[in-house]
């Protein structure tokens, strides 16, 4: 019964992507606190700190790196500088530039801020020198210049009335400058190194600056000295002082004296007492990762914090890492609240994690794993591995997971379930060189499969208790030399008794998995040309999927090791194959960036996805089988969605809304509703409908006012898809002339101007003109022919009419009734004129003969039609019809007596054929 439900898989569509957002530079947190704004290269990317998602995004035309920006204080101007020495103001919520400007300095701007008017932009550059814009009024107001080096930093005072700008340079020294007089008023020296931050006091009297000679120094604006020098013994980036009313006890706050916030290169927040220089409270490492060695401490330290801020709204603080990660912690208990990963460089695994797949686990080019909640794209790190990461594999519960890497160990992480807490359980190492491949248990958290560069495979046995705070250490229940060469992936089977192995060797080995821990080799699979690189059991079936740097997938069958089908479609290596649709179809990865879906009956791809621009080496669907996951060496993190239902609904309602539609036209044209109809039949994009509209209008009454009076009732979009509709119709000469009618109403009545603002109207126009001459012509030489026609049947003349009748006299041209005949034949005429060709046929000595066959169908008609030919000037004619008296019916043979009698009789035959209404046509259309 289960199979009578099962559904193909036709399509995925993107749910998601965690995309990196910044790549090192400036960052800066907007005044209501929702948004953080960050630099990407020359794009700056607004993410927004409750969904994660990248909301907005400024880019520069130029695809220029932006060296600065700065954000207003009331959130509302961003103005960007970029390589190309150009200031530009953005609306960033619509991402407009507004305005952009030459920035004066003579190589880029290093540095800017904006005063608390949000009026008065400074901006540092390379050149030592400081401009000063006013943003209202758009006008540079100051150059200042003084300093030595880069000014690498510019900060208002926070009270805008003392008209107050600090800068910094390569001199180290701190440089107070007057606006009102353009004068730097005092240079305060107290660092020996670049100086990173200053932070202000609530009342402004007292500043903080801190600098990368691992000291921070408390300054007296009023007299402008140092009141204290504070050793914090690392390089510190950013510094932050805490506000005075508030209860922060939890983190070693027990005075009302100043207290000020560190971050430098040992990566901790730590707080310290101002007037006793002591630090009072250090952050402490979260349980997941190890103590930082003496090494780890140094500016290299990927946990090395680069900026600091406070958000006094929300009582938080927000840190940047060196590794591009942004985290926000609240105060007073410094607990981490939120944490953003900026760039994930190159992702080599990603799986599911967590209850209802809530979470996904990625293995980075680092040493830490990244699990990030997919509704808020916050990330939890783990730390715990000392060199990259390689792969990963989760069991069936989804909570538990294990990871291998370069240092040649294996771990066991666990996700609490309320919490979503990851922390270590387990680890282990045994092997000699980096682990490459993982596969975990499937039936229950018993064991895991590793497989190494060292060619040989290893099976760990799990503690069957693995709660408690303690680590458990694992050691390989076997170990066996399995493959040549490096083994690149394993896999346990649904039943947890087999284990498959693939290898850059180009064979996969199936194993059998026996109680009493050893492996036992079944059997080998060959056929692949290159390395494998992954191996997948089938849920349902004794068959195995591999896939290999050949450009194949290949089924085996588990029974004889014979290749069953074969796959190929991608261009380059297949990095991942996974079964679903209940084992149905395959799912493949590549080095083409691209996704393959394939139904393995049909040995068909389904659908090719392409959302990645490199390797994609890794790929996971869900417990559910509704979404799958996807990894790049693009540093993008993709979440896909099973659409075939949806997509199966739309196009069925899609047909539903169509034969409605088709119901509504009919109805329309019978109520002979022909606006409507029309306007309908453009709507659905069916030409052939609305040319069938268009001849029906065409065949009522008054049919060109009526055409005229409905095309001009359409909309400017209906009238573009109808001069596309008559190019088309244009080509066929049966609907040429419904074409032209439409196009005379058109070209009537529609200026050149707005005919030209169509979408395609001059590529359409000239489409119109090669089959218009051509249809022109045709209709020139048609009615050449209806006017020989018409001279013919002007110069013939009916029997009965008086003998003596002129040859241009007029006739009697009115068309014949059915039942009157056209011809009237005329038995004694026929027969003398016979006889008459006989005798003069038998006078000659070389003729020759023609034979005339008169049938005549039905004797009652025969007697009554008589034929007769046409007056002549020739005096031989006139004594032939004379003579021609005698009755009967014959068949005779005659030779032609002249050029004239051949071809007067040729023209009777003619007129014979010619229906009785052609002569009204043919006058109708001369």
């Amino acid at each position: 019964m289960a199979n009578t439900n099962l559904q193909f898989k036709t399509n995925y569509a993107v749910s998601s992507k965690i995309e990196p957002f910044y790549k090192g530079g400036k960052v800066q947190i907007s005044k209501d606190e929702k948004y953080v704004f960050c630099t990407c290269g020359s794009r700056i990317n607004v993410l927004e700190i409750s969904t994660g998602k990248i909301v907005h995004c400024v880019e520069h035309d130029d695809q220029e790196d932006i060296t600065s920006f700065a954000l207003s204080c009331d959130d509302e101007l961003l103005v960007t500088a970029s390589r190309a020495l150009l200031l530009k103001q953005w609306d960033w919520r619509q991402a407009i530039c507004t305005r952009s400007w030459k920035a004066i300095h003579t190589i880029p701007v290093a540095s800017m801020t904006f005063d608390s008017t949000s009026t008065l932009l400074a901006t540092g550059g390379c050149d030592a020198t400081i401009k000063v814009w006013d943003v209202v009024k758009q006008y540079c107001t100051h150059n200042l210049k003084g300093s030595s080096g880069v000014v690498h930093l510019v900060q208002f005072h926070p009270d805008i009335s003392r008209l107050q700008l600090f800068s910094s340079s390569l001199d180290c020294s701190i440089r107070l400058w007057d606006l009102r007089s353009s004068q730097c008023v005092c240079v305060l020296q107290s660092h020996y190194s670049a100086v990173t931050s200053l932070s202000f006091s609530r009342d402004g009297g007292t500043m903080v600056s801190s600098g990368r000679d691992k000291i921070c120094t408390v300054w007296d604006l009023k007299s402008c000295q140092a009141k204290r020098t504070v050793p914090v013994y690392e390089a510190v980036e950013g510094v932050v002082l805490l506000p005075e009313k508030t209860d922060l006890s939890q983190i070693g706050v027990k005075s009302k004296n100043l207290h000020f916030v560190t971050a430098g290169s040992k990566g901790v927040l730590r707080v310290w007492e101002a007037s006793t220089a002591r630090c009072v409270y250090t952050q402490t490492f979260p349980s997941t990762c190890t103590p930082s060695s003496e090494e780890d401490e140094e500016d290299d330290n990927p946990r090395s914090l680069t900026y600091l801020f406070h958000l006094p709204s929300s009582s938080r603080l927000a840190t940047v890492t060196a590794e591009h990660n942004i985290l926000f912690y609240q105060l007073p208990s410094l607990t981490t609240q939120q944490q953003f990963v900026g760039y994930n460089d190159e992702v080599l695994d990603v799986k599911f994690l967590g209850k209802d797949d809530s979470h996904v686990v990625v293995a980075t080019n680092s040493c830490q794993l990244k699990v990030f909640q997919l509704l808020t794209n916050s990330c939890q790190i783990l730390y715990g591995h000392t060199d990259t990461v390689l792969t990963l594999d989760v069991f069936k519960k989804g909570s538990l997971f294990a990871s291998c890497a370069k240092d040649r160990s294996v771990r066991v992480w666990q996700m609490d379930s309320d919490s979503g807490l990851v922390r270590c359980v387990a680890q282990g190492s045994s092997h000699t060189n980096a682990v490459g491949s993982i596969s975990c248990s499937r039936m229950k958290a018993s064991f895991v499969v590793t497989g190494s560069q060292d060619c040989t495979v290893k099976v760990w046995d799990l503690p069957a208790e693995l709660s408690g705070a303690e680590i458990h250490q694992l050691s390989p229940r076997t170990t066996e030399k399995a493959h040549d060469k490096d083994v690149n992936s394993v896999a346990v089977s649904p039943n947890d008794k087999l284990l498959a192995s693939g290898s850059q060797d180009r064979t996969a080995k199936l194993w059998s998995l026996s109680g009493d821990g050893n492996l036992g080799l079944l059997g080998v699979f060959r056929g692949h040309r290159r390395g494998i690189w992954s191996v997948c059991f089938s849920p349902v079936d004794q068959v195995l999927a591999s896939s290999s740097a050949d450009g194949t997938t290949k089924l085996w069958s588990l029974q004889d090791f014979s290749c069953l089908k074969t796959f190929e479609g991608h261009d380059a290596s297949v990095l991942k194959v996974i079964f679903v649709s209940r084992g149905t179809q395959l799912l493949t990865s590549g080095s083409d960036g691209l996704v393959k879906l394939w139904t393995i009956k049909t040995n068909e791809c389904v659908k090719t996805l392409d959302a990645h621009l490199d390797k994609v080496w890794g790929l996971h669907g869900s417990r559910k089988d509704d979404k799958m996951v996807t990894g790049s060496a693009d540093s993008n993190i993709t979440v896909w969605v099973d659409v075939t239902e949806v997509e199966l609904a739309e196009e069925q309602a899609k047909q539903e809304d169509q034969i409605l539609k088709q119901q509504e036209l009919s109805n329309l044209l019978h109520e002979k509703k022909y606006l409507k109809a029309l306007g309908l039949a453009i709507s659905l994009d069916q030409p052939h409908t609305v040319l069938t509209v268009i001849k029906a209008i065409r065949q009522v009454e008054d049919s060109s006012e009526l055409l005229e009076k409905t095309l001009l009732k359409l909309r400017v979009d209906q009238k573009e898809s109808l001069l596309r509709y008559c190019v088309v119709w244009n080509t066929n000469a049966r609907n040429c002339l419904d074409a032209q009618a439409v196009l005379q109403v058109l070209l009537t009545h529609l200026p050149p101007e707005e005919l030209l603002q169509y979408q395609g109207a001059r590529t359409h126009l000239e489409g119109l003109i090669p089959y218009t001459e051509r249809h022109m012509e045709r209709i020139g030489r048609l009615q050449q022919a209806s006017m020989f026609l018409n001279y013919m049947w002007q110069k013939m003349r009916v029997a009965g009419a008086p003998s003596g009748m002129e040859q241009d006299e007029e006739m009697d041209t009115t068309p014949l009734t059915q039942t009157q005949p056209l011809f009237f034949v005329d038995k004694e005429k026929v027969k003398g004129s016979s006889d008459e060709r006989e005798d003069q046929g038998d006078d000659r000595d070389s003729g020759q003969e023609e034979e005339s066959y008169f049938h005549v169908r039905d004797e009652e008609e025969a007697e009554e039609i008589s034929a007769s030919k046409k007056a002549s000037a020739n005096d031989s004619r006139e004594k032939k019809r004379e003579s021609t008296k005698t009755n009967g019916h014959h068949q005779s043979e005659s030779e032609e007596s002249s050029e004239e009698e051949v071809e007067d009789d040729q023209a009777v035959q003619v007129m014979k054929n010619v229906p009785v209404s052609s002569p009204p046509q043919c006058q109708a259309l001369s």
